[in-house]
């Protein structure tokens, strides 16, 4: 970047998950790794970044499969104190009339930028649960939740001394510390107009879902009973910033000054999605990355750059996933045979069952082992169809015990050993609902071959037969069953005329894609570019 890191300008980042380590059970999927993967590189880079979250006493379930092939949700206590710094501070938010004090603890154990994390399980809080559960509950406590995040964590900020210029939202749930910005100026003399537009100057957006029903609302009067007014706003302040009912996604448009999508592709998508939205922020297209310590094995960049024996560093890798499943289901992979990873949260737009939709065709090389698949992911607790989706794998794990495989209670820990000991890295999403994909970058950095719909972040990587596989060609329609049965017939022309001839006849072609998939995505898709990003397009824009 031309100008020097002190020269920058000081980011609070706010999100509601951090996805920095498998023994912080802070998160809950792709939102939060990225967070995490983004306070790692803030560090590494020397970024002046700060992040602002909370602490979870329970973190995000556990979701285990009992014995007759259905998932259930378990809790558990956790205790990180001792990974953490006590800061000695303690701010109030007022909800539902009650004053609710948050302890502010500071986390940099795992290589991350200062992280603030928020607390209300303190004995002087009648509401001590609300940093209990991430994503528990239902509308009231999710409204909670985010009033100690973004009340919370401006206040904290202000009590620590750390001055900020930017106020960066990760995702819908962090808008409330908008509303404090905006507060602080009205009390002062400003008028709502006034507040909202100098508030705007200060704050940038990150929007990630590009489904309209996974963008949170709220019936405006259940924000006023809970206090997200703050005493300042009224209720058409409240509709003229997030409509009626209060869309979290459209109010945080309205208040930054600039927003992003997390891939080219979403760019499109989002601009679409929220082209009626007036006064809205501009969404630019910043694509996710990830950080390469955490998620890629550095023997295999190295022997890629060096033209090594590509291939004998990936059997290490592809040994460790079979040793890790025959570990935790009993079940023994072939490591001579293809592996196809695919490791993606449980709903039905990501179509984890698709190469399933045609038995005739996939039966056979799974009897034949010519194909071995391990499944992770986890269904939100109160989503039954994705816990019947869930169920629904682990049955064809029963059905094919050699070749079929779920991994249950996905993790980091899970997504790391699928991505680097996978042959294959399959995604095929209903186009164009997947964001970004970080996980398809985990894979190719490790060399393991993407597959994919051209969704997401892989339009902008794909060499077809070069450097992975595309199917589907890009083809969109409303009709969801046109849609699939498209799909499917790609997916299977590809696996059964590129994929498998290329893998079982023809390593060497295999082993230079393998080499040109790392080497393609190893820097446009590592942390420190999107952070050079988003200064450039976003901090100081």
């Amino acid at each position: 970047m031309a100008k020097q890191r002190t020269s920058l300008p000081r980011v609070a980042y706010f999100c509601m998950e951090y996805g920095l380590d498998n023994a912080f059970k802070a998160y809950a999927g792709g939102l939060g790794i990225l967070a995490g993967d983004y306070m790692k590189g803030a560090k590494d880079h020397e970024f002046p970044i700060v992040g602002l979250g909370i602490k979870w006493k329970q973190g995000y379930t556990d979701q285990m499969i009992d014995k007759n092939g259905q998932p259930y949700d378990t809790y558990h206590n956790y205790n990180y104190n001792d990974v953490m710094e006590d800061t000695g501070v303690t701010v109030n938010v007022t909800i539902r009339k009650r004053k609710v004090a948050c302890k502010v603890w500071k986390l940099t154990a795992y290589g991350n930028a200062d992280l603030y994390l928020l607390d209300t399980d303190l004995p002087e809080n009648e509401d001590a649960w609300i940093t209990g559960q991430l994503y528990g509950w239902f509308g009231e406590e999710r409204i909670a939740q985010e009033i100690v995040l973004g009340v919370g964590g401006v206040r904290a900020l202000r009590l620590l001394g750390i001055p900020i210029e930017v106020y960066h939202f990760n995702e819908g749930h962090a808008l409330f510390a908008g509303f404090e910005l905006m507060r602080e100026k009205m009390e002062q003399g400003a008028t709502f107009e006034e507040a909202w537009e100098r508030s705007k100057q200060e704050i940038v957006f990150t929007t990630h879902t590009p489904v309209i029903q996974g963008n949170e609302s709220h019936p405006i009067d259940r924000l006023l009973y809970m206090g997200a007014d703050l005493g300042v706003l009224t209720k058409g302040n409240l509709k003229t910033l997030g409509g009626e009912p209060f869309n979290m996604t459209v109010g945080a448009l309205r208040l930054s000054k600039k927003s992003n999508a997390v891939a080219q592709l979403h760019g499109e998508t989002a601009n679409k999605m929220w082209k009626k939205v007036k006064n809205r922020s501009e969404i630019v297209a910043i694509t996710n990355a990830i950080h390469l310590p955490t998620w890629v094995d550095p023997n295999m960049i190295a022997t890629a750059e060096k033209g090594g024996d590509l291939w004998a560093a990936h059997l290490k890798n592809k040994q460790a996933l079979v040793d890790y499943v025959k570990q935790h289901t009993g079940q023994q992979l072939n490591v001579d045979n293809l592996i196809i990873g695919f490791a993606r949260r449980a709903v039905p737009y990501k179509r984890s069952d698709l190469i399933f939709s045609k038995p005739e065709i996939i039966d056979p090389l799974l009897r034949d082992g010519k194909i071995q698949i391990v499944f992770s992911g986890r269904a939100h607790p109160l989503d039954d169809t994705g816990k019947g989706i869930a169920a629904n794998l682990v049955a064809m794990a029963k059905k094919y015990p050699n070749a079929v495989v779920f991994l249950e209670n996905y993790s980091m820990e899970i997504g790391a050993a699928l991505t680097r000991g996978s042959d294959v890295w399959l995604n095929n999403p209903r186009r164009p609902k997947e964001a970004s994909g970080t996980s398809g970058m985990k894979a190719a950095m490790n060399g393991v071959l993407n597959v994919s719909i051209l969704d997401g972040w892989w339009p902008e990587a794909c060499q077809h037969g070069v450097n992975g596989w595309q199917f589907g060609d890009g083809f969109e329609s409303e009709d969801e069953a046109i849609l699939d049965a498209h799909d499917r017939d790609a997916l299977y022309q590809v696996l059964l005329e590129e994929v498998l001839p290329t893998y079982y006849n023809n390593r060497p072609k295999w082993v230079e894609m393998m080499k040109t998939s790392i080497l393609s995505t190893k820097e446009p898709f590592a942390v420190k570019r999107m952070l050079e990003e988003y200064y450039e397009q976003l901090y100081t824009a």
